[in-house]
């Protein structure tokens, strides 16, 4: 249900983004749900699936292909936006955001089928969002957006951190079923 919201947020964004060509690109894609999801509801967009993990990519490939969209999604290995051939509309990211010390009190279905780099979120857990938040402006289009799954505790500091990185940015933290924070959200 979490990843839900971020592709639901990200969907709503996606009418106001772009001229022409919508451009976006899913952030450590795991297993390319999130691009897969956003490519079947935006049949006109390109996506750029991203992840440092060849395992997970190839993974993801296999999804592309399953659900028909291997035209529009390119399965791209790097670290975070690196990769990106050019500048995009839309940034969405399900990142790792457990912090360090938090990891063992996970349940244990995620941690059977996790990997541990896709949950270890550093000291505070935004260790590697604190990293892609640095990095988005050079890589978004004018009026572009950015979607992020966020660790439930970590909506006021990001959106402090937003404030004070692009003050320009309209950011907004949207909660879960459960009331938490979930997503936070840009729109430059």
């Amino acid at each position: 249900p979490e990843t839900e919201l971020l592709v639901e947020r990200a969907l709503q964004c996606a009418g106001r983004s772009a001229v022409g060509q919508l451009r976006l690109v899913d952030v450590g894609t795991g297993c390319g749900a999130v691009a897969v999801a956003l490519a079947m509801c935006l049949p006109e967009a390109l996506v750029f699936a991203i992840d440092t993990s060849q395992a997970a990519l190839d993974l993801a490939a296999q999804n592309v292909c399953r659900f028909g969209v291997s035209a529009r999604v390119r399965c791209l290995r790097g670290d975070l936006l690196s990769p990106l051939p050019g500048p995009v509309h839309m940034i969405v990211a399900n990142l790792p955001y457990v912090a360090r010390d938090e990891l063992a009190q996970l349940a244990p279905d995620v941690l059977e089928y996790e990997p541990l780099v896709a949950l270890d979120g550093g000291s505070d857990g935004m260790a590697i969002i604190n990293r892609l938040l640095a990095a988005v402006k050079d890589h978004l289009l004018p009026g572009g957006s950015v979607h992020l799954e966020i660790g439930c505790g970590h909506g006021a500091a990001l959106a402090q951190l937003v404030q004070r990185e692009h003050p320009q940015a309209r950011a907004r933290v949207f909660a879960d079923i459960y009331g938490l924070d979930r997503v936070l959200s840009l729109e430059f």
